[in-house]
């Protein structure tokens, strides 16, 4: 095979005393696995998991704590090819993002040959010449031996003609767990020197508001996906603990909006006799009380905010 390197057991060098604490993000096309792989690594849900293109808006961190390492996982949006205000905006957070960070890693599913979007993505990924960027070839479980060693070379070529080297190629099965802390052993040593970033027990820097607001548009897109792909978007308006509560029966207030962009969408959300929105909100109030551990009255309320994804102004308001 050349002098092509896979990885498929860590060496036996000794470790030096030295701490690294640093960023990755991982890449890949719609489903090639990035956020089964995050909370694989961290350990705990964190991003959003979706079977549908762009349901992680935000940049959320989940945070890998290691006694010789923090590695901070950034979470960015797919880069895709834009059609609107906001797609044109989500591809300059990404090309930040890949600008700044110490590794990029790129998913690519062992089930599904490289095709188009791979190679969109992995062009841009020429472009940002300084970063270290690792080839993890996800959903391993799902292939045979030789599928997988063809993938492998695939994706090595694919370097090699974008002018290229991938610093590690690695296959990782995340639902096994299989070779998920290999991955760390291979990324931590791409990271700088230095101690660690985030406290211990962070697993997570997004703001509470903004994972919740993922939690309950997550609850509205289940089932209308179809209709409404991404005209919804979720502002937690405030969160407040009820007065004249004991302190051992606290009750958490939160009110949003769920915001979409035309008046005929609202039936779709509220179902008949509001039933829709009603079964959004016990599923994800359940969601938002597991997450912060404390039981919550969730009030939430559908306004049209006219074509969202193409006004600037609403997009700042609604966090973009």
């Amino acid at each position: 095979m050349g002098a092509m390197s896979v990885r498929t057991q860590s060496s036996e060098e000794p470790a030096e005393a030295v701490h690294r604490a640093g960023f990755a993000c991982f890449v890949g096309r719609p489903n090639a696995g990035k956020s089964t792989l995050t909370n694989a690594l961290v350990g705990q849900k964190v991003a959003i998991t979706a079977n549908q293109p762009q349901t992680t808006r935000h940049t959320v961190r989940g945070i890998v704590h290691r006694p010789d390492a923090q590695l901070i996982l950034v979470d960015t949006p797919g880069l895709h090819k834009p059609r609107t205000l906001l797609g044109e905006r989500l591809n300059d957070v990404v090309r930040t993002t890949w600008a700044e960070v110490d590794v990029i890693g790129f998913c690519l599913p062992a089930n599904e040959k490289l095709g188009p979007g791979d190679r969109f993505i992995a062009k841009e990924l020429a472009s940002i010449k300084k970063t270290p960027k690792i080839a993890i070839v996800t959903k391993t479980d799902l292939v045979d031996g030789k599928t997988l060693a063809e993938q492998l070379i695939a994706i090595d070529q694919l370097g090699k003609e974008l002018g290229f080297e991938w610093a590690e190629i690695v296959p990782v099965s995340a639902v096994g767990d299989k070779q998920v802390s290999l991955l760390a052993d291979l990324i931590v040593p791409l990271l700088p020197e230095g101690p660690a970033l985030y406290p211990e027990g962070d697993l997570t820097d997004e703001p509470e508001q903004v994972m919740i607001a993922e939690l309950i548009r997550e609850a509205a897109l289940e089932g209308v996906r179809d209709e409404l792909p991404h005209s919804i978007a979720v502002v937690v308006e405030e969160m407040l603990p009820r007065e004249d509560r004991p302190a051992d029966k606290p009750l958490l207030d939160i009110h949003a909006f769920v915001y979409i962009e035309r008046p005929s969408q609202k039936g779709i959300i509220i179902g008949p006799k509001g039933k829709r929105l009603k079964d959004v909100g016990i599923k994800s109030r359940k969601q938002i009380e597991a997450l912060l551990g404390t039981p919550v009255f969730l009030d939430l309320h559908v306004k049209v905010a006219k074509d969202w994804q193409r006004d600037p102004r609403q997009l700042r308001k609604l966090g973009f």
